[in-house]
């Protein structure tokens, strides 16, 4: 067991039955999954076939890296002639991370990324959304240690949301500043 998840149990559970008032442990919100996704967009655009493919593979493996699990190719819906967009052509990965693999994930970025990326603050309260889900943008993928940066062919972003099955933002607020996310007052 993760110490992440141990924390939720031991602490965390107590904590929000307490301030929130419920009264079975089952009813206390939970992070259900973490989500990481990334655009390949202007880094392949203007780039011959085989050139897009190279790069395309790089993000794909360092992603690997990065959560130990293989993201899947997001293709495009429909042809856009503006963005030069052909329907299927490749546009993104994605990664959704559940369990063990999430744990490992969250306590990596709580600890080591949030606190390495580059003019890093504190996560805004307007990261959340209505329902409470938590969207945090990291600019540059090298912040992350699994990373090297000397090795890196191109430095992209990622979007990492984290789902939860809270009710209300201010529950999840409150959940995820007991796990230890550094949120702004």
């Amino acid at each position: 067991m993760t110490k992440l998840k141990e924390k939720y149990q031991k602490e965390v559970i107590p904590e929000m039955m307490k301030k929130f008032g419920y009264k079975n442990v089952l009813s206390t919100p939970k992070i259900e999954k973490v989500v990481l996704n990334t655009g390949f967009g202007k880094l392949i655009s203007g780039k011959t076939s085989k050139e897009q493919e190279k790069i395309i593979n790089s993000i794909l493996e360092d992603l690997t890296l990065i959560t130990g699990q293989r993201p899947i190719k997001t293709k495009a819906r429909k042809s856009i002639s503006g963005f030069k967009l052909r329907k299927g052509l490749a546009i993104g990965a994605k990664i959704t991370l559940r369990r063990k693999m999430m744990y490992d994930f969250l306590e990596r970025l709580i600890n080591i990324v949030l606190p390495r990326s580059r003019d890093f603050r504190g996560i805004e309260f307007s990261s959340f959304d209505k329902k409470g889900n938590l969207t945090i943008p990291i600019k540059e993928h090298i912040a992350f240690p699994e990373i090297s940066p000397e090795k890196t062919k191109s430095i992209f972003g990622l979007e990492i949301s984290v789902v939860t099955d809270g009710k209300s933002r201010e529950e999840i607020v409150e959940l995820l500043r007991l796990l230890g996310f550094p949120i702004k007052r």
